[in-house]
């Protein structure tokens, strides 16, 4: 058995990225990967996307063939769903054998969790990988300004961009405030999706960031006095914006993909995203058309990280640990960075990879439907996560039948 768990650990080794642990760490991290055999990890995620169930498939594979873990995917609708789930087990007193042992967490449902003391950890500068991960980018230690502490680690990047169709609109807006001048000229080409999604809400606090008196309060705690001075503006911006939205503002697009839907057929020419390679992801599978443009606003625009984290009572937390790892690996971020895989930015420091390493990473870069990572401009930081969470309420009251 020994030779045996010996013969998974070298397997794992090369497919984790082909770096040997530090030494330091390395008696630690063998015996998670022995704990780790065998065990079957569940991981809640988003299930909205076939590129990232296939992704997630794909990572099932490695890890299965390099630490006999198996790598079960339980697709959400919402990542709400899975924190209800962990506190409603802690409420019932079930603190051991959780029934989820991995999450993709990030905002708010990551800040509701590590308040409650309802994470394990610190576990990420664990993993060996964790070392590759670039420290130089705040939103990877900061997770919509709270601090990560090692209680979750990321395996991606997100930056909103603006996507249209040059074939049928030649300038679009670079700055919030001219967006209620453009889509009078343009009526029912532009909408966003609904609050409940994280996009929707993603596309207000953007606004927020450009029309409130003082953003800095954005990166604090929300305050009934706060909110009412920031959002006044936002109310009055929007009030001039909705009649020329898309179905003059009376309905919303469900989630991105399903606005993407909306831009494939014609039906509107500007969409946001949040994946600042959507527009060649989306070109290399034919599902929009070669004359699709991607913009940044000028003087910034949100960024945030997608991270993976372990609940206080995950029967698994060693093949958790071990998954987490492998997507810090060289090998699958390339994978993940992929076009016609995920598309995006990596979390790591391509300084810190071997030159072979690095080539695979700039060869996803020769593509004329990604923007440059300059082209990207300055990343302002998430708001707190209870303004998030305050906004999407008000807007329900005011703009919900």
């Amino acid at each position: 058995m020994r030779t045996r768990a010996l013969m998974f650990a070298a397997a794992a080794g090369v497919l984790l990225g082909g770096l040997a642990p530090r030494p330091a760490s390395a008696g630690t991290w063998q015996s998670v990967l022995e704990r780790a055999r065998g065990q079957q990890v569940y991981f809640d995620a988003w299930g909205g996307s076939e590129r990232f169930n296939t992704y997630i498939a794909w990572v099932a594979r490695q890890v299965a063939a390099c630490c006999d873990v198996t790598l079960r995917e339980v697709p959400l609708e919402d990542t709400s769903q899975a924190v209800t789930q962990v506190i409603a087990q802690k409420a019932a007193g079930q603190n051991r054998n959780g029934t989820i042992d991995l999450i993709w967490i990030n905002g708010p449902n990551f800040y509701e969790l590590k308040r409650r003391g309802l994470l394990y950890g610190p576990f990420a500068q664990r993993l060996p990988n964790d070392r590759l991960v670039s420290r130089r980018d705040r939103e990877l230690r900061y997770d919509f300004t709270v601090p990560v502490d090692g209680y979750e680690s990321p395996w991606r990047t997100a930056q909103l961009v603006f996507i249209y169709d040059s074939a049928y609109v030649k300038h679009v807006p670079l700055d919030i405030r001219a967006f209620p001048a453009w889509v009078r000229r343009h009526p029912g080409r532009f909408t966003f999706p609904q609050v409940e999604n994280f996009l929707g809400v993603a596309f207000l606090e953007q606004a927020l960031y450009a029309l409130a008196p003082n953003p800095s309060v954005l990166e604090r705690p929300v305050t009934p006095a706060a909110f009412a001075q920031a959002t006044a503006p936002l109310w009055a911006w929007f009030a001039q914006l909705r009649p020329f939205l898309w179905r003059h503002g009376r309905e919303y697009p469900a989630s991105g993909p399903a606005e993407r839907q909306l831009l494939e057929d014609g039906e509107i020419d500007l969409m946001p995203s949040f994946n600042p390679a959507s527009a060649a992801v989306d070109v290399a599978t034919g599902r929009l058309p070669k004359s699709v443009r991607t913009v940044v606003l000028t003087g910034g625009t949100l960024g945030n990280a997608s991270f993976v984290a372990i609940p206080y009572n995950a029967a698994h937390k060693a093949g958790a640990m071990v998954v987490a790892n492998f997507l810090l690996s060289p090998a699958a971020q390339a994978r993940a960075g992929e076009i016609r895989a995920l598309g995006g930015p990596t979390v790591l420091d391509l300084a810190k990879l071997t030159p072979a390493q690095r080539a695979r990473f700039r060869a996803q870069a020769d593509n004329p439907w990604l923007p440059a990572a300059a082209a990207l401009g300055h990343v302002l930081p998430e708001p707190h996560p209870s303004w998030a969470v305050r906004l999407a309420a008000a807007w329900e009251r005011r703009y919900t039948p």
